[in-house]
């Protein structure tokens, strides 16, 4: 029998903005995970370090009580840092155990409930002008779905002007694809409670998959008047860390879509505990993953595991990712292969993703220091990013 007690963990920060975790057992099984809030890899990186004594000495097979044990060993719980760096050791344990028993993630969690997952990528970084061009792009390369950032910069309550071009773009993708493109809408908590019903008004008449982050997570209160007043779904949950954080959003029936992020929530045991929820309350589920390929995997593995999974995100050719990319850092980077706009179930034991460690060497020279950008509206206040 292999000997699963832990070993070693280590760490690589790497181009373009992301934290890879790689943790060894002493019989030199190896799992994979990617702890990291973009713009924070090196707390992250320190909180890793800091829960490594917890879990040195472990079996990798202990992954829910070592889960418990960190978020709950401390008296201070929760957060991005905390769940980001617990989010990333459950992963890899996950990956650990998979590959010990020569089976996939999702078979662990009970099995497939879907062969294949539709996926969708980004159009447009924050300037949404060059929409048409990437979407084009996007749909020869095989996708269904894109989504794009609403807007750029906006005031608390801004301009009729600003407000048709929002309208504009996506009227743009519906003249070129009519109804054969779905189009999800990120807000991106840029915008404020009283602007957004009037974008909505906008919106409507061009049928947008859903709307993403419409207010910010810490103002979800307000959901409370703007999701009565659409038909169009509403997404939210990137910034939301916990099953606590999302119990309260879901009993108020004020969202239709969540999207937990698997290397923010607490990893792959706690959103799919999140996902379990979501279906008692006959809400859809589809992470958040503008990350790298470990992230994604494990996103696919509850996406696959869970029957509520409708759409799953995909980082590959986003613009943060320039000069590293999804796939660079893998040696099988076909396990992604999209396929009428699907990813097929993954097949590989653990996670099924194989990673290039003499990269990710090389990579770690370079290192990043990768932050989100300041805006500043016209006046010269601030503006969310």
């Amino acid at each position: 029998m292999t000997d699963l007690q832990i070993e070693k963990v280590e760490l690589f920060k790497v181009p373009p903005r992301w934290l890879f975790l790689k943790i060894t057992t002493k019989g030199g099984l190896v799992g994979w995970g990617e702890p990291v809030v973009e713009g924070k890899a090196s707390t992250v990186q320190a909180c890793v370090h800091e829960l490594s004594k917890f879990i040195i000495g472990r079996s990798a097979n202990d992954i829910e009580d070592i889960w418990q044990t960190l978020y709950a060993g401390g008296f201070y719980r929760g957060g991005p840092i905390l769940m980001s760096a617990l989010s990333g050791i459950d992963q890899a344990l996950w990956d650990i155990k998979g590959k010990h028993l020569n089976v996939p993630v999702y078979e662990l969690l009970g099995g497939a409930v879907r062969q294949r997952m539709k996926m969708y990528c980004w159009i447009g970084g924050d300037d949404p002008q060059v929409v048409l061009e990437q979407a084009r792009q996007k749909v020869n390369d095989g996708y269904q779905a894109v989504k794009m950032n609403a807007t750029g910069a906006f005031g608390w309550i801004d301009s009729l002007a600003k407000v048709k071009i929002v309208s504009e773009n996506i009227r743009l993708l519906r003249e070129e694809f009519g109804d054969t493109l779905d189009i999800g809408l990120d807000f991106h908590g840029r915008i404020h409670k009283g602007m957004v019903k009037r974008l909505i008004d906008e919106l409507a008449p061009y049928y947008p998959m859903f709307i993403e982050e419409p207010v910010l997570s810490e103002n979800n209160e307000a959901l409370d008047q703007i999701y009565p007043y659409t038909s169009i779904p509403i997404a939210t949950g990137e910034r939301m860390f916990s099953r606590w954080h999302f119990k309260e959003l879901l009993h108020r029936g004020t969202v239709d879509i969540i999207q937990p992020d698997l290397s923010h929530a607490g990893g792959i045991s706690e959103v799919r505990r999140i996902a379990a929820m979501a279906e008692a309350y006959d809400v859809a589920l589809a992470p958040h993953c503008p990350l790298g390929p470990i992230a994604l995997a494990s996103c696919l593995h509850v996406d696959f595991n869970s029957i509520n999974a409708f759409i799953q995100e995909s980082s590959l050719g986003i613009h943060y990712n320039k000069g590293f990319d999804l796939l660079d850092y893998m040696n099988n980077p076909e396990v992604f292969e999209l396929k009428d706009g699907y990813v097929n179930l993954l097949k590989g034991p653990g996670l099924g993703v194989e990673m290039n460690e003499d990269k990710l060497k090389e990579a770690q020279k370079i290192g990043h220091d990768w932050s989100n950008p300041i805006w500043r509206n016209y006046d010269g206040s601030f503006a969310e990013w």
